[in-house]
């Protein structure tokens, strides 16, 4: 399994354990090498890097590098050496995250929870995620999954998207595997993206009294989509924005391999 993300020693510890029970925080934090450090709950307690830890993390044990093998859509996903100043690593499951796909209290609202699942949701055929960890913006996390579909399943996904953020901008609330959270503030954002189509939203997410805000990118690119979720894991309530040059590499591995 993936590190849980070791920013500030123990606190960040017990913070990170808190937001595994939100289903989008489980999944953004799993397996962001570029700030990550041990497992949760193994080891010794961290003390905070003065030169920042998300540079720190590069490398670490515990952060496997994205293979370079597998399938068609393994290929198209990112992976280590992609990105200057990203460390990307393949995304296991946080030992302590919820499993299974969260269902949301409004049935408007549920293209929302399915997306912070394990798949975008319940008709992709195929997901393969990573985590991507920035080593120029401390505690910027991204997770980055690629899902295949069939084609008019995929138009459907971003339609229902768009439907589902203009009805639910006064928030939700999920749960998984008997585990809750909360989206408050959900709200329609500009983010220009390639592909076919796209949406783009943030929210603030709640779990066990800690939040933290996420932005989330969906683009289409034909039967394909790339989900992109990013979080600023310091605690320092930033509002993060998933990087342009993640996106479009992203973008240009899909076409490139899935044309």
């Amino acid at each position: 399994m993936v590190s849980i993300l070791r920013l500030h020693g123990v606190r960040t510890r017990a913070r990170f354990g808190a937001l595994a029970t939100v289903p989008v925080l489980a999944l953004a934090l799993a397996g962001c090498g570029g700030a990550g450090g041990s497992p949760s709950g193994s080891g010794a307690a961290r003390s905070p890097d003065p030169k920042g830890s998300a540079a720190a993390g590069a490398g670490a044990p515990g952060a496997p590098a994205a293979p370079r093998s597998g399938s068609r859509l393994e290929k198209a996903a990112l992976e280590q050496g992609d990105l200057a100043g990203y460390q990307i690593s393949a995304q296991g499951k946080n030992p302590e995250a919820p499993k299974g796909q969260p269902q949301a209290d409004k049935k408007q609202c549920q293209p929302l929870a399915d997306i912070m699942g394990d798949q975008p949701d319940p008709a992709a055929r195929e997901t393969v995620n990573r985590g991507v960890g920035s080593q120029k913006q401390v505690g910027l996390a991204v997770s980055a999954s690629v899902s295949s579909y069939a084609a008019a399943d995929a138009e459907r996904l971003l339609s229902r998207l768009e439907q589902a953020v203009a009805a639910c901008g006064a928030g939700f609330s999920a749960t998984v595997d008997k585990h809750s959270g909360a989206y408050r503030e959900v709200k329609p954002v500009a983010y220009k993206a390639g592909g076919d189509a796209s949406v783009s939203w943030t929210t603030t997410a709640t779990a066990e009294g800690v939040s933290a805000h996420v932005h989330l990118v969906v683009v289409r690119q034909g039967s394909t989509v790339v989900r992109l979720m990013a979080l600023d894991v310091t605690g320092a309530q930033q509002k993060p924005e998933v990087p342009h040059e993640v996106t479009d590499k992203q973008l240009e591995k899909v076409r490139a391999t899935l044309g």
